[in-house]
């Protein structure tokens, strides 16, 4: 009986320091001395899947991104939100082919990669780096989600932990720093499967049509500019406003379709040109080919065809969301390898059989 109330006492201690220290962990978390943060979080079971974002340790961490020491709007900006596995920091050939192509063709901009992970890279993702060491205007820096919504219209939103109440919490936060970095920090935004094919060294201030009466959030530019800076307040405060957990697209494409028809006075539409100096493209600039039809990018036998759809793109979005387990073989005519091989040609030639 003595041995079982010891064993017994040795557990409850165990617990009690271990709630001590996961509480104090969490307490390092919150802003000033709100402790709304540390509440919800307690209240909530953080889903593993963003657990990083929860997660202040420096220890092997990645450089931190400080705004401060951006001083114009010569920026491109990805973001990675996915937490890490056991490996580490996990970014595959294609996600790099994104930010190689904006490096490649936008020499004299700055392509910042903003992630949330506190790990170190994995292996994999450390040797696709290191191929990518030739450009000097690529720089990976990690947000600290709780420094990063400080005095932003977003503190309260992160606060409440709304974002926990998310179906798609990693695709919403990707929603949301999007248009949260382009607030802080002017410049252009782009997805993590989007190839750049010219120049964006001359462009600001726009977004490009998804279809008929949707804008498309995977390309666009807040600059520093009156107008520039009227969308960014706008698209942060939609979100503030009219956040939702429930609809895929609502934290998205729908905030600056929502802030641009307010803006221009009128229904936004491919056909729209734009407005007080903000250009909207049509579909052809960064969506040439609709998420339905993805497959012409993986498909050899209509390849001039695909190409010849995407000639006059800016960019091409690849909707990594249908187009991830499409197989594109090093070598071969698939258009997609075509793209890459000439606009990503250090990760294309360096990522082993499969692209």
């Amino acid at each position: 009986m003595k041995k079982k109330m010891v064993i017994i006492c040795g557990l409850s201690i165990t617990l009690y320091a271990l709630w001590i220290f996961n509480f104090n962990c969490l307490k390092n978390t919150t802003v000033g001395s709100n402790q709304i943060s540390v509440i919800n979080l307690i209240k909530k079971k953080v889903n593993k899947e963003i657990s990083c974002y929860f997660d202040p340790s420096k220890i092997h961490s990645i450089e931190a991104f400080n705004e401060n020491e951006i001083t114009d709007d010569n920026n491109i900006f990805f973001i990675e939100t996915s937490c890490s596995g056991d490996a580490g920091i996990e970014l595959d050939a294609r996600q790099f082919c994104s930010i190689e192509s904006a490096a490649k063709m936008n020499p004299k901009m700055k392509i910042h990669l903003l992630i949330l992970s506190s790990s170190e890279y994995s292996p994999k993702t450390k040797k696709l780096l290191s191929h990518l060491k030739d450009y000097k205007n690529i720089f990976v820096r990690r947000i600290f989600m709780e420094d990063y919504v400080k005095n932003t219209p977003l503190t309260d939103w992160w606060q409440k932990g709304e974002l926990t109440t998310s179906r798609w919490p990693k695709h919403h936060m990707s929603d949301v720093l999007r248009y949260l970095t382009l607030w802080k920090v002017p410049g252009i935004y782009m997805d993590l499967d989007v190839v750049t094919l010219s120049s964006f060294e001359k462009m600001r201030d726009f977004v490009g049509a998804e279809d008929s009466d949707t804008l498309a959030s995977c390309v666009m530019s807040f600059g520093g500019s009156k107008i520039g800076r009227e969308i960014a307040d706008g698209c942060i405060n939609d979100l503030k406003n009219n956040f939702r957990g429930d609809v895929w697209r609502n934290n998205g494409p729908d905030v600056i379709t929502r802030v641009l028809t307010k803006v221009c006075g009128k229904a936004i539409t491919n056909e729209t040109d734009g407005c007080n100096g903000f250009t909207i493209f049509s579909q052809w600039e960064f969506t040439p080919i609709y998420y339905d039809n993805w497959k012409k990018y993986f498909e050899a036998e209509n390849k001039d065809e695909t190409l010849k759809l995407i000639r006059k793109s800016s960019a091409i979005h690849i909707w990594n969301k249908m187009s991830h387990s499409g197989r594109v073989k090093v070598g071969s005519q698939v258009p997609y390898g075509i793209i890459a091989s000439q606009f990503c040609p250090k990760i294309y030639n360096n990522c082993g059989l499969w692209f």
